[in-house]
């Protein structure tokens, strides 16, 4: 039996202190035809994500998915991300946080699960200055 990734563990454990801290858990997703993300707020293969529970609703953080609804430009949209696309998740206000290998993942193992219907909080992140924007810095917490 093949043992479990302590990837989704650690990511669930992140987000809970964030929360907990008072602090806002973005997620960094290296982004492929497995993501399903708001294309024009990719930038250089990297998609940044608030995952607070302000900005989202129904946030479900699986074992091979992280799915939820949030608003992008004011619209409802649908984020289903695998697991393994996942690069970091760092709490914004201290840059916090723990960097992640990306794997590959193949479609034809796993689907995301269903949309939903529901309308999410009206939280729009801003979209990035530029395309030369540097990614988040991480701090290392020992």
């Amino acid at each position: 039996m093949e043992k479990p990734s302590t990837k989704p563990y650690l990511l669930r454990a992140w987000h809970e202190w964030c929360t907990d801290a008072g602090y806002t858990p973005h997620l960094v997703v290296h982004v492929d035809a497995a993501c399903q993300v708001p294309r024009e707020f990719v930038r250089d293969e990297r998609i940044t994500l608030n995952v607070g529970a302000m900005a989202t609703n129904r946030l479900v953080m699986g074992n091979d998915w992280i799915e939820f609804q949030a608003r992008f430009g004011g619209v409802s949209r649908q984020i289903s991300v695998p697991v393994a696309r996942v690069e970091a998740i760092y709490a914004r206000e201290t840059q916090e946080g723990m960097q992640f290998e990306v794997e590959e993942y193949d479609l034809t193992d796993n689907a995301g699960s269903d949309a939903h219907d529901t309308q999410g909080p009206d939280d729009d992140p801003p979209p990035p200055s530029s395309p030369q924007e540097k990614a988040p810095w991480l701090k290392v917490v020992k």
